[in-house]
């Protein structure tokens, strides 16, 4: 009986310490390392390649690829389809001097000293809040078929994804198009940009007209203009995308008098993963698994 009562008593006074020490902190939580697996990263800005832990890169990528203010089941999502995103590097640049770089051109990866000055004051919670998602996800990565999926991700959808086949060369099994109507969160979701019809035809290299005639050749099955002729040249959307500065190739060229307004919806190539369609159905209660297994056709989600 006292051996009970003393039990008891030990963990009344126990098991609050515990939860105090674990959740309330006010220090950063720092990784144990078991495993030597590390990323090689090019930094664009110095030419300097670091060796970087993959569980610590993966904080990294979530911390420069999608905003901190997200839901957490929207992070772990994040974490996963980067750490699967890498994994593909590793293995297919294994002979070569590094495996990715640090922008865009694979994926947006900031180290400490960078968060730190992005974040100021907040950079504690923040990259708390940041490491929670890839601790609770760890070693879990994205499979189709036995293999590690390559999880491209972008921002904003107009209301649904792309088959990788309309945006890029290859069909990808798990790359299809799916509704994402919660993008309509996104802060750009819809944006407009006005030219004057001289600055229009300047950046097209079009002769100067008071008009213009607009002809959709080819468009994807959600409506991305993949050809588009104006004023009998031809152009595909990704050139006009590039050369007006637009987020996607889901635009409207409409003329209005001496103007020209280009109405653009969703940013970015809009194969794989909406980030904020991903935040959408967070908010709505579903978890990072769902939010994966939504915009990865038929993937499993695994443990390395």
């Amino acid at each position: 009986m006292i051996k009970k009562i003393l039990l008891f008593s030990f963990l009344i006074v126990f098991i609050p310490f515990i939860i105090v020490t674990i959740f309330i902190r006010d220090d950063e939580i720092t990784f144990n390392f078991s495993s030597n697996s590390v990323v090689r990263v090019y930094r664009e800005d110095t030419g300097v390649i670091d060796e970087v832990p993959i569980e610590e890169y993966v904080v990294g990528v979530v911390s420069g690829e999608m905003p901190i203010e997200f839901e957490l089941e929207a992070l772990k999502a994040q974490a996963v389809a980067a750490r699967s995103y890498v994994m593909i590097q590793l293995e297919r640049n294994i002979n070569k001097e590094y495996d990715v770089v640090d922008s865009v051109t694979n994926q947006v990866y900031l180290d400490k000293s960078n968060l730190m000055t992005a974040w100021k004051e907040s950079y504690t919670d923040n990259i708390n809040k940041v490491k929670m998602a890839v601790l609770s996800t760890k070693g879990e990565y994205i499979s189709y078929n036995g293999k590690v999926a390559e999880a491209l991700f972008f921002s904003t959808s107009p209301g649904k994804t792309e088959n990788s086949e309309d945006i890029f060369t290859n069909q990808v099994a798990y790359l299809r198009s799916v509704d994402s109507h919660w993008d309509e969160i996104s802060p750009v979701y819809i944006s407009n940009t006005t030219f004057t019809l001289t600055e229009f035809c300047n950046l097209l290299g079009l002769d100067y007209s008071d008009t213009l005639t607009i002809e959709v050749i080819e468009s994807t099955s959600t409506g991305r203009i993949k050809r588009i002729k104006i004023n009998n040249k031809e152009f595909t959307g990704n050139y006009i995308c590039s050369k007006l500065s637009l987020r996607s190739t889901y635009f409207e060229i409409i003329v209005e008098g001496t103007k020209v307004v280009i109405k653009n919806k969703g940013y970015g190539h809009g194969v794989g993963m909406s980030q904020y369609g991903a935040e959408g159905m967070a908010k709505e209660g579903y978890t990072y698994q769902d939010i994966l297994k939504h915009y990865y056709t038929g993937v499993e989600i695994k443990k390395f």
